[in-house]
């Protein structure tokens, strides 16, 4: 009976079924564009798994999204919202294309400083936001989505700055130093058929494993957890919950400035001007919901959204609206959400079959 009652309260059986009832919505809306689900779910498939290259765009797309998926989910253990891991992924962005253009350094101490530069940008700006909740009462979430824009615009001007601007034109920076870039050799892109191949993916999974530790294993993460779980419980028991706060706040937002490194470093090289949010930030939130805001969760959620991304993207080929994955991906969130629903029903029934 308790294997069966832990079977129906686990995050990863509500975790399945929302996906799959996702696909099963977003096959309803294909048939009402006149297209069928099953080509379109087989061109999914084969653009993600078609060709090794294929899974290798899969996981660096997916890189950027497990930064900002464990910036998010540490938030969450640690019982803060952090809707700002848009602005602090920007800003860590920003900070490793500023480096990585106007320094000229071996690689050796280019790519670190890069990195290092990023953390520090998104801690420090997510840093800001905790200090004006705990000096000033000021809620996160609202701090957070006007920092949001803050950095957006931020971007925007450092990217037209004369030094920063591309040269001859267009609406982005110049390309950051060959010595700053993330890519794995030449040689190897060539067998695995990507020029865009990096180490971004393994940097992910090396960071996943080092929050789980923190979290699970370490004195500071018990700290965490506790005043996430009961702020004052946590006051009563001696710890301080405006410091732990700052810190859960400033290690989440170096996470996310660390997904906008490895996004500029390891595939794009270089900055855009924005039209708009680019959404890394936001996709992470869908990334801790799947992986139950687990650290090691959100490395196979952060495979499954990049998979969805890059698939979906070549759903045009065969004339379907790429729109369909942010169908399902919703879809998706929205029976997560309500899960707790369900979860609450069974335990109920579970109780009744045990008296």
């Amino acid at each position: 009976m308790n294997k069966k009652k832990s079977i129906l309260q686990s995050n990863v059986l509500y975790t399945i079924i929302a996906i799959i009832v996702g696909f099963l919505i977003g096959a309803i809306f294909l048939l009402v564009a006149g297209i069928s689900p099953a080509v379109a779910y087989a061109k999914l498939l084969d653009s993600v798994f078609g060709k090794p290259k294929y899974m290798v765009w899969t996981l660096i797309y997916a890189s950027p999204l497990i930064f900002t998926g464990l910036s998010v989910a540490f938030s969450f253990r640690t019982g803060v919202f952090n809707i700002g891991a848009e602005g602090q992924f920007v800003v860590g962005s920003l900070a490793a294309c500023v480096i990585g253009i106007l320094f000229k350094l071996p690689v050796w101490i280019h790519v670190p400083l890069c990195i290092i530069a990023a953390a520090a940008a998104g801690a420090v700006w997510s840093f800001l936001v905790g200090l004006l909740k705990v000096k000033r009462g000021i809620h996160e979430v609202l701090s957070f989505i006007m920092f949001n824009w803050i950095a957006f615009y931020l971007s925007n001007y450092v990217v037209n700055l004369t030094a920063i601007h591309k040269e001859g034109g267009g609406e982005a920076t110049k390309d950051v130093q060959e010595t700053a870039r993330l890519l794995m050799p030449a040689g190897l892109r060539d067998v695995l058929g990507c020029s865009a191949a990096n180490w971004g993916f393994f940097l992910a999974v090396i960071a996943a494993i080092i929050i789980w530790v923190i979290i699970e294993k370490t004195t500071l993460g018990y700290k965490l957890k506790a005043v996430g779980f009961n702020s004052s419980a946590a006051l009563y028991g001696g710890i301080n919950s405006d410091k732990s706060v700052l810190t859960a706040l400033g290690i989440s937002g170096a996470l996310a400035g660390l997904g906008g490194a490895i996004h500029i470093l390891g595939m794009s090289g270089r900055l855009s001007q924005f039209a708009g949010q680019e959404g890394f930030g936001f996709e992470g939130i869908t990334v801790a919901l799947i992986g139950a805001s687990s650290p090691i969760g959100c490395i196979f959620a952060g495979i499954f959204y990049g998979a969805m991304k890059y698939g979906g993207s070549k759903l045009s080929i065969i004339k379907a609206p790429a729109e369909v994955v942010d169908i399902i991906m919703g879809c998706v969130i929205l029976f997560i959400a309500i899960s707790q629903i369900f979860k609450i029903l069974l335990s109920k029934l579970t109780k009744k079959e045990v008296k």
